[in-house]
């Protein structure tokens, strides 16, 4: 539900019907025995601090969950993790499609649930690749999943579920225990549309220009409990990263290119082409300035010399 500021008028108006107005406001206080104590700052999202180890956590997945989707993409597309939001859940709903695979799990270790979700779009499409299709799949309005497409969802949340339990290990150890799935968002046996959740979204690009989303539903109570851990600073996966670009550095300067000394071009008739035979001597006039070429791009200009009895060649400017 959207809202807004009243305009300066509106107030005043307001005001003026609640001084001119002679209603008696009387409290209507409930039976004691129905009356629920609420402690303030229950739900205040400052205990979950900065959400620095969640954004980490997420972060993790992100790299992990490339693994899952290779086999069937036949490619690693790029995840991008968003920073967590906090919404209702009522008002998450709302910002989804109707008809979606939501994955209800039980985090066992903080004993509570959590919620994965993807698109039926991204589902045909991982469905299609796996057997050989194509990526590129069409919007089509559904209400139901092909038995095919279920079995991808299976594999889908299996990969995934590793993926967030490996992500979540080096924080606490997480046991993800499957509860059940639901196509519509509105019957999820999730939590209490009113409950607060925590909305870790993920952004999926393929190559052919499209982004889904996939999104990891946490019930802010779920969470409470590790409040103080969420804060922490956690130890990032520099040294993996180091490593991966230590690997990566060592694999592109190790790549062959072919480099080539262009001495000359000489210029000839087809003719004289033609007339060429074994043993003839084909003038060239050598260039003052010699190109080197790498895969047959120009990169520098060179002088013609000789190093110990061998031809050489000294780099003298950058083209």
């Amino acid at each position: 539900m959207s809202s807004r500021k009243l305009t300066s008028e509106e107030v005043d108006a307001l005001m003026d019907g609640l001084q001119g107005s002679d209603y008696e406001v009387q409290a209507d206080v409930a039976d004691s025995s129905e009356v629920r104590s609420f402690q303030f700052g229950e739900d205040d999202l400052s205990l979950m601090g900065d959400y620095y180890a969640l954004r980490l956590i997420n972060e993790r997945f992100a790299r992990h969950a490339r693994s899952v989707f290779l086999p069937m993409l036949r490619l690693q597309p790029r995840i991008s993790p968003f920073p967590p939001e906090v919404k209702t859940f009522d008002e998450y709903c709302e910002g989804i499609e109707n008809f979606m695979n939501l994955n209800i799990s039980r985090m066992e270790e903080l004993r509570g649930p959590m919620l994965l979700t993807l698109g039926p779009k991204f589902i045909s499409t991982l469905t299609a690749s796996f057997y050989g299709g194509s990526i590129y799949q069409p919007d089509q309005k559904r209400t139901e999943f092909t038995t095919t497409e279920e079995r991808v969802i299976e594999l889908v949340y299996e990969g995934l579920s590793e993926c967030l339990s490996a992500a979540w290990t080096d924080l606490i150890p997480v046991a993800l225990t499957y509860q059940g799935r639901e196509v519509n968002p509105q019957f999820a046996s999730f939590v209490d549309g009113g409950e607060l959740v925590i909305i870790c979204a993920f952004l999926i690009q393929l190559p052919n220009g499209d982004s889904v989303n996939m999104d990891v539903v946490y019930p802010l109570q779920t969470l409470k409990p590790i409040a103080s851990q969420l804060r922490s600073r956690m130890q990032s996966d520099t040294s993996d990263d180091v490593s991966w670009r230590e690997k990566m550095e060592h694999a592109i300067l190790n790549i062959p290119l072919n480099v080539t000394a262009l001495l000359g071009e000489p210029v000839m008739s087809m003719g004289q082409l033609i007339r060429l035979q074994s043993g003839d001597v084909v003038p060239i006039q050598v260039n003052e300035g010699i190109e080197l070429r790498v895969e047959n791009n120009p990169i520098f200009l060179a002088d013609i010399g000789e190093v110990s009895g061998q031809a050489a060649i000294s780099l003298t400017k950058r083209i």
